[in-house]
């Protein structure tokens, strides 16, 4: 099998001690791999260490230990010269198109910027190079000059993807790309990254909180706790039959339409997550098993392509009922 465009082993991210207070590992031996054209959706709660984990990848948060092969090859620890030059295959979308967006400069500037610095069109043709990402996201060209505070929430979200997509990257980390947008903006925006994935094949990380549109657009989903992955698999595997509590728990949280169904599952006792392990220990599981350091739940093959880190199982185990 061919190497796949992102491939990710045993990657940490652990902050310092501060003011008294022990390391915070904020990100615990990640590995996944992400192939051309195909979407990984990485969800948890806030704080499970999600952002973190994409600004690693990215090499905006230098990782303390792990690997990060990228088009075959490694980039954490790459010198700055081949990792800006890296730079122009992988890129972000934020979370927020309030304040990811210089409020002092025109769309054009916006779009023009990453193109003047990587080169990667003659200065005569960045002007039309704008006009083709304006085009690309569905937005008149026309409004270039205009300023970020004089476009809707959605409209900016479209400016920030065609900011990430004009040095023609393979790999796009989209940070709860569509959070702090209305519902119907929402769905615009997830087809618009769709379409533009099947396009220009593109391959995503679709970090995001809320597992709904995670099964819209992911291939394969990851579930992290405490700064772990504790679940991996296929997103119709993950959805239809997830193995770890935690990921349970996060599916009984989406809301359902039928409000009968819905007062049912509110009903059932679910068990609260806590995050305390990243003080410096694995953490107490869903199921209130504190865990030390090296005891960490081992890594179990459900099925093929679908793993699970979870001190209960195989489901035999009676203390898992």
């Amino acid at each position: 099998m061919s190497e796949p465009l992102l491939r990710v082993r045993d990657l940490c991210v652990t902050f310092p001690a501060r003011r008294g207070r022990p390391p915070v590992r904020a990100v615990e031996h990640l590995s996944f791999d992400i192939a051309a054209g195909q979407t990984l959706g990485l969800v948890g709660e806030s704080g499970s260490g999600k952002t973190t984990a994409g600004r690693a990848i990215l090499q905006l948060q230098p990782p303390s230990s792990g690997s990060v092969r990228l088009l075959g090859s490694e980039i954490v620890g790459m010198r700055s010269a081949p990792l800006r030059a890296m730079r122009r295959h992988m890129q972000l979308v934020q979370q927020n198109p309030y304040s990811s967006l210089h409020p002092r400069m025109t769309v054009a500037r916006i779009l023009a910027e990453p193109l003047a610095v990587h080169r990667s069109v003659p200065p005569r043709q960045i002007a039309e190079r704008v006009a083709e990402l304006m085009t690309l996201v569905g937005m008149d060209p026309s409004v270039v000059h205009r300023y970020p505070h004089e476009f809707s929430g959605g409209q900016r979200q479209r400016i920030v993807i065609a900011r990430a997509l004009a040095v023609n990257p393979d790999f796009v980390v989209c940070d709860e790309p569509v959070s702090a947008l209305d519902v119907r903006t929402q769905a615009q925006i997830v087809e618009l990254l769709q379409r533009l994935q099947e396009r220009l094949r593109l391959s995503y990380l679709f970090i995001a909180h809320d597992l709904a549109i995670v099964r819209a657009v992911a291939h394969r989903v990851a579930v992290m706790y405490g700064g772990r992955i504790v679940e991996l698999g296929d997103a119709a595997q993950v959805y239809q039959t997830p193995a770890h509590p935690y990921t349970r728990n996060l599916l009984d949280a989406v809301p359902l339409p039928d409000p009968a169904r819905q007062r049912d599952r509110l009903a059932q006792p679910a068990e609260e997550p806590d995050f305390r392990g990243h003080a410096g220990r694995v953490g107490p599981c869903v199921f209130g098993k504190d865990h030390a350091a090296t005891d960490t739940p081992a890594w179990h093959e459900v099925s093929p392509g679908h793993g699970v880190s979870c001190c209960f199982w195989p489901p035999e185990n009676p203390a898992r009922r």
